[in-house]
Formats: C-alpha cells, sequence, structure tokens
C-alpha cells in the first residue's frame, strides 16, 4: 500500500514533540476538519469518560497521549461515520493494510492500537503502520458516502 507523510496539521499548530496522536491525526486527515478543532473536541469528550478500575491507572483520554475506543467511537458517531467490522472474536484476520483489501475512499481505520486516515488506497499517516501488508485491520470508519460498488 502507497504511504504519504501527512501530520493532519499539527506542524501549523504550536505543539511540538513526540505525541499518541494517532486519534486526532486520522480524524483530522479524513474529515478535513482542523487539527485544533478535533484536538478540542476529544479532550472534551475525555471529561466526561466514566473512570474504570482500568482507567484509574492510565488515567482519561488525551487527545495528546491517546484516546480509548469508545471516547473516539462516541466522537466519530457523532460526526455521522458508521463502522463496518472486518474481523470477529474468533474469525482470525481477514483484512490486512495492504492493496486492494480495502474500499476505495476516505476510511479511518482501525488497526491494533491504532487509527490511521486512508485516502483511495494510500495511507495518511506521519510512519506507514502497514507492517509490510502484514497489520491486521480490526475495521473502518468511511467518512462521505459509501463509493459505488462496480461489477467485476
Amino acid at each position: 500500500m502507497k504511504f504519504q507523510y501527512d501530520d493532519g496539521g499539527r506542524a501549523a499548530t504550536s505543539y511540538n514533540g513526540g505525541v499518541g496522536d494517532c486519534v486526532t491525526r486520522a480524524i483530522a486527515i479524513a474529515t478535513g476538519k482542523p487539527y485544533q478543532e478535533v484536538y478540542a473536541v476529544i479532550n472534551t469528550l475525555a471529561v466526561g469518560e466514566r473512570l474504570t478500575k482500568h482507567r484509574r491507572k492510565r488515567g482519561r483520554s488525551s487527545a495528546r497521549n491517546g484516546v480509548y475506543k469508545l471516547t473516539s467511537r462516541r466522537y466519530l458517531e457523532s460526526l455521522g461515520l458508521l463502522f463496518t467490522a472486518t474481523m470477529g472474536i474468533g474469525t482470525g484476520c481477514q483484512v490486512h493494510l495492504r492493496d486492494g483489501e480495502l474500499p476505495m475512499g476516505t476510511l479511518i481505520v482501525s488497526v491494533s492500537r491504532h487509527l490511521v486516515a486512508v485516502i483511495d488506497g494510500v495511507i495518511h499517516d506521519t510512519h506507514n503502520p502497514s507492517r509490510d501488508g502484514t497489520r491486521c485491520v480490526y475495521g473502518y470508519w468511511r467518512v462521505g458516502p459509501p463509493s459505488p460498488i462496480l461489477p467485476s
């Protein structure tokens, strides 16, 4: 799968240093929303998170240091995006982050411990997370209308 470096607009903000902002970055890239706006919304949603025994140890979500799946799902659903699962319990990996295995269009793809924007088959991120095409895709959020199904 082709790769294009894209920080989602982070360089235009005053943030610097190493971060775990893949959720913020992927949403900004795929939706075209400003990085700062996505950053602020995620941090606002994090304030409303219910702290569990596990979350007390790690703390609340943070646009800079990582977002819990439930929080990112709440935000993506509020944008009207629908999730398509590509893997189920006990099914094993059936879709990988490689050419031809994901639909065309603008997607926010969920892989292990990472979200990445994929636009028309090209990975947009600060690094290539495909692991040479072996990275398993758990599912994806489609941004915009679904692409028409073409006859084969």
